[in-house]
């Protein structure tokens, strides 16, 4: 986690150039994130290295958000050539590590969480490429091409697309939204004393339907949200906005597409990007996936499922299988 040759010169002509430079966790990508402190102030440093990664749409998107009074970080300096950008330091106070610590406070920012999103549905939508069902089968591809083998299974692929064609148009936008796409207690930082959420992740973001960040939220692949939690966060987003039946089933629908997605990335980090901490995960992503599957709407998905991955090979494709 040594900074890149080009951070220093870029901390200097930034005006950060007594800063010391402090390694930070990193993500799924081929991001690096370093804390720069310098007396009396300190910020981010992203390191996100072309051409594997491109700073700008984080940068467009975080603009856009600021403008319309949400908190993501406020850009400090940009070098593109290099992929560096120095953010706004939102300190270390993430959701997740708060409600683990401290269980009182889990509704009351699963409420704060649901209640940001609403509001983020009422703004117009960015001009964002959409999300639409193109790429909502790629995503969900990722399963048979990277799970599938990794527990020695040779799917029906043409089978498991035509199983999404057919439940795919229940979550068609018809108003599309921004969807940040990673909105979760592990990208949610409280700030301004606990009072705001500050965001974070959203550089993919995309036009599409509002149960998918929803989705993110309360079908957290990084922790677990308790069914009884889930069940009543999506009933306070229906209730403010009035959404009804049907953006249930879209919520379920997208659950599955999210979940299948997550189980497919998780396990090409392991077997491609050799990061093998990522498939003790799949478990839990596994269970929503399964709860999704229960609902009415996705009974071709589940019977693919049926027939192609059985329950007991639904899991950590690092586990041994006998």
């Amino acid at each position: 986690m040594n900074p890149p040759p080009a951070a220093r010169p870029f901390l200097t002509q930034a005006g950060w150039g007594d800063a010391d430079i402090q390694p930070l966790a990193g993500d799924a990508s081929f991001r690096r994130y370093f804390r720069v402190v310098a007396p009396g102030r300190q910020a981010i440093l992203m390191d996100a290295p072309p051409p594997h990664e491109d700073p700008r749409p984080f940068l467009a998107v975080a603009k856009w958000l600021n403008a319309r009074g949400f908190a993501a970080p406020d850009i400090l300096a940009e070098e593109l050539a290099h992929g560096l950008v120095l953010l706004q330091d939102f300190g270390d106070a993430r959701m997740r590590e708060t409600v683990d610590a401290a269980p009182e406070s889990e509704l009351r920012l699963y409420e704060a969480a649901v209640d940001l999103l609403v509001r983020l549905h009422q703004e117009k939508p960015m001009d964002l490429r959409p999300y639409d069902a193109r790429e909502y089968q790629r995503e969900a591809g990722l399963l048979t091409e990277w799970y599938c083998p990794a527990v020695g299974i040779e799917p029906d692929v043409e089978g498991y697309r035509a199983a999404w064609d057919a439940v795919l148009p229940l979550a068609e936008a018809v108003l599309p939204v921004t969807v940040l796409r990673d909105y979760h207690a592990e990208n949610l930082m409280l700030i301004d004393g606990g009072e705001t959420l500050g965001l974070l992740d959203f550089q993919d973001a995309l036009a599409g339907h509002p149960a998918y960040d929803l989705v993110s939220l309360l079908q957290d692949a990084r922790r677990d949200v308790p069914p009884a939690l889930e069940a009543a966060m999506l009933d306070r987003y229906c209730r403010i906005t009035g959404a009804g039946e049907d953006f249930v089933t879209a919520y379920h629908v997208l659950g599955a597409q999210r979940n299948a997605k997550i189980v497919g990335i998780f396990t090409r980090l392991w077997r491609r990007d050799g990061k093998p901490r990522y498939p003790a995960l799949c478990p839990r992503v596994w269970r929503y996936l399964n709860r999704d599957l229960d609902h009415p709407a996705l009974g071709s998905v589940r019977a693919w499922f049926d027939a192609n991955i059985p329950v007991g090979m639904r899991g950590d494709p690092m586990a041994p299988r006998g």
